[in-house]
């Protein structure tokens, strides 16, 4: 179980960094994201920060389990959240967002498994 924990955990902390870097340095991709969703484009280095508060607290949390639960939960409502900011203007490229929701999922049910609750 802890390999498998250890594996997800390492794997979601490098999708979460790598999308938060691409937000943080202004790259096209993310500000084409908010513009197709009607979002400002001042939301972008907002979701870049909840992105990389998410990887520091995936990694963060295999020395505090605590802070590892917290973060998956929060990364799981994050991409719950994108995936139905896609399907309301009626993007259907939600592929992506659903490889992360399921790595987040993954972390936060193998965090809980490994750890407990607490």
């Amino acid at each position: 179980m802890l390999a498998a924990y250890v594996t997800v955990t390492i794997l979601g902390a490098v999708f979460n960094g790598a999308a938060s870097v691409t937000y943080l340095i202004g790259h096209e991709y993310p500000k084409a994201q908010v513009d197709m969703k009607g979002l400002s484009r001042t939301w972008v280095p907002v979701l870049g920060t909840l992105l990389a508060a998410g990887t520091v607290g995936l990694l963060a949390g295999l020395a505090v389990p605590l802070l590892g639960t917290l973060a998956a939960a929060g990364l799981v409502l994050y991409f719950i959240g994108a995936i139905i900011a896609h399907l309301r203007v009626g993007s259907r490229d939600i592929a992506g967002g659903i490889v992360f929701l399921l790595t987040a999922v993954a972390a936060l049910v193998l965090g809980l498994l490994h750890h407990g609750a607490w």
